[in-house]
């Protein structure tokens, strides 16, 4: 008769039968890694869908820089949820003369 198997001998055999088989193909472990896609802000620019005042600070009572047709596109540069519970974006957009300005929308 064989003397029985020592703790550790048991345990990298459990260990290898609980977690080994994740990480092969049939186990449900990914074989590639996921392909990344990212938004190309060049490419695909957001259009304002009304009427929008360009403002320079994010705040109701700040000046406005600039008023902005329907259909201007808009580059977001970043957001920011103010105190009260506003979104403001920080967006470049085109003036008058094709250059680009920079202000905040109330979104």
């Amino acid at each position: 008769m064989k003397p029985p198997l020592p703790l550790w001998r048991w345990l990298a055999l459990l260990s290898f039968a609980l977690i080994g088989p994740a990480g092969l193909p049939a186990g449900g472990a990914e074989r590639r890694l996921p392909e990344l896609r990212r938004r190309q802000s060049n490419l695909e620019p957001l259009l304002s869908s009304n009427s929008l005042s360009l403002r320079c600070a994010p705040e109701r009572r700040a000046p406005v820089l600039a008023q902005l047709d329907t259909g201007v596109p808009l580059r977001v540069v970043r957001q920011w949820l103010s105190p009260q519970g506003y979104r403001w974006l920080s967006v470049e957009a085109p003036d008058r003369f094709g250059r680009p300005t920079r202000g905040w929308l109330q979104g």
